[in-house]
């Protein structure tokens, strides 16, 4: 299971939210780069970087510090946040990403979203499937829709869809356990997704069994800049396996 920690980025600062509400920022540092080196030291090859002034503003806005985070750095990095046209995703890769992650682009056009796929194919685009309860969330998690998470993610598989990132909102931040129920279900009722668990990551006993539930990675967020979990207990992790 691979090892993705976060950074989200408001106004070029490395910051953290509870359940996406934007009025509960904590900023953590003022330096993203400098974050992402930290996590390059003890190991770690990957890096989903989120820009959360773009998810706002519905366009790309924070290229500029994926673009020094992808050259001073040979971390793989999945950006998301604001991708919305075929111009936000250009700036994008042109910046350095590895992968995107489109979530409400998937949601309310999903032609545009079908495009990049055939486009750029299934290893370099991923979907964001964030949900309350069980619904997909999009802007930023500002807005709700009707769609349920498992036809959802179902109906975009069909499509060809390879990589998921699945949020629970309700357990973003909260430091209060991941949605293991959730992801054991997404897993059994697809085929071929390789899944990789968002939100609530609280200790690091939790990640081996994320790994057992067949979760392809996982994103940590805010449990690393409480130093709930240590980057040398990743690093450990990380060669271990």
């Amino acid at each position: 299971m691979r090892i993705i920690p976060a950074i989200d980025i408001i106004e070029g600062k490395c910051v953290r939210l509870s359940k996406g509400d934007y009025n509960t920022k904590k900023i953590y540092n003022e330096d993203p780069l400098e974050v992402a080196k930290s996590f390059e030291a003890h190991g770690i090859e990957y890096l989903h970087l989120v820009d959360l002034d773009g998810a706002k503003s519905k366009h790309i806005v924070n290229h500029k510090i994926l673009e020094t985070i992808a050259t001073k750095t040979n971390l793989k990095v999945d950006f998301g946040g604001g991708l919305k046209t075929d111009r936000d995703l250009q700036i994008a890769f042109e910046s350095g990403a590895n992968q995107i992650t489109g979530g409400s682009v998937a949601v309310k056009d999903p032609e545009i979203f079908q495009n990049w796929l055939q486009k750029f194919g299934n290893e370099k685009i991923i979907l964001g499937a964030d949900a309350m309860n069980r619904k997909i969330a999009i802007s930023g998690w500002l807005e709700d829709s009707d769609k349920d998470i498992i036809p959802f993610i179902q109906n975009h598989e069909d499509k060809g869809v390879k990589y998921v990132i699945c949020t629970d909102i309700s357990k973003d931040g909260m430091l209060e356990g991941p949605s293991f129920e959730l992801y054991e279900e997404i897993l059994s009722e697809t085929k071929n997704i390789h899944l990789i668990a968002s939100g609530g990551i609280s200790k690091f006993d939790e990640l081996p069994k994320l790994a057992e539930l067949g979760c392809e990675g996982v994103i940590i967020g805010k449990a690393i800049y409480e130093n709930r979990i240590s980057l040398r207990q990743l690093e450990n992790y990380i060669s271990e396996y």
